[in-house]
């Protein structure tokens, strides 16, 4: 397996995974599937600490990771999340590991402070996945999205990266 930055001519093999999580599960949110043209211009916007990684077998893309802005307001630049997905017949061979780790490493090397991971509450693979990355579980958001006619909960865990002073501390 050998990781490396998304291209567009991963479009179709990345909207392929996305997909099959869109249409059958709660690891995505995303109510409808993506079109070729709309995971182009997803990939095309992921660029610098932002990047998609794809992690891939022979020719076949098997996996991939990104980082997105937190949250838009100035005082969350330093922070981060994180999306992991892998093509469902690699499960459990270590390649979301890969992924993870990678992308937490770039992170760190960047000064980013905090990565953070909003995981469907009953994603128990997503959530050990992201506890062996050295993540901690700091809160679920009860109820704040609804798929498949059901509302679901969010665990919401987090990475810190680079340490400073903590809230309340003094300079």
């Amino acid at each position: 397996m050998q990781l490396r930055p998304a291209t567009l001519d991963d479009a179709a093999a990345i909207r392929a995974i996305y997909n099959v999580e869109v249409e059958t599960s709660t690891a995505t949110f995303d109510l409808v599937a993506r079109s070729l043209d709309e995971q182009r211009a997803w990939l095309a916007a992921r660029s610098g600490a932002f990047a998609a990684i794809v992690a891939v077998a022979g020719d076949a893309v098997i996996g991939f990771a990104s980082l997105s802005p937190y949250k838009e307001r100035a005082a969350y630049r330093t922070t981060v999340e994180d999306s992991v997905y892998v093509d469902r017949a690699h499960h459990g061979h270590g390649v979301g590991r890969a992924l993870l780790g990678y992308v937490v490493d770039v992170t760190a090397a960047s000064g980013i402070h905090t990565v953070m991971a909003r995981i469907e509450a009953g994603g128990t693979a997503s959530r050990a996945l992201h506890a062996a990355c050295g993540f901690d579980l700091v809160g679920v958001e009860r109820e704040v999205g609804r798929k498949f006619n059901r509302w679901l909960d969010v665990a919401v865990m987090q990475r810190l990266l680079q340490s400073g002073p903590r809230r309340g501390a003094t300079a």
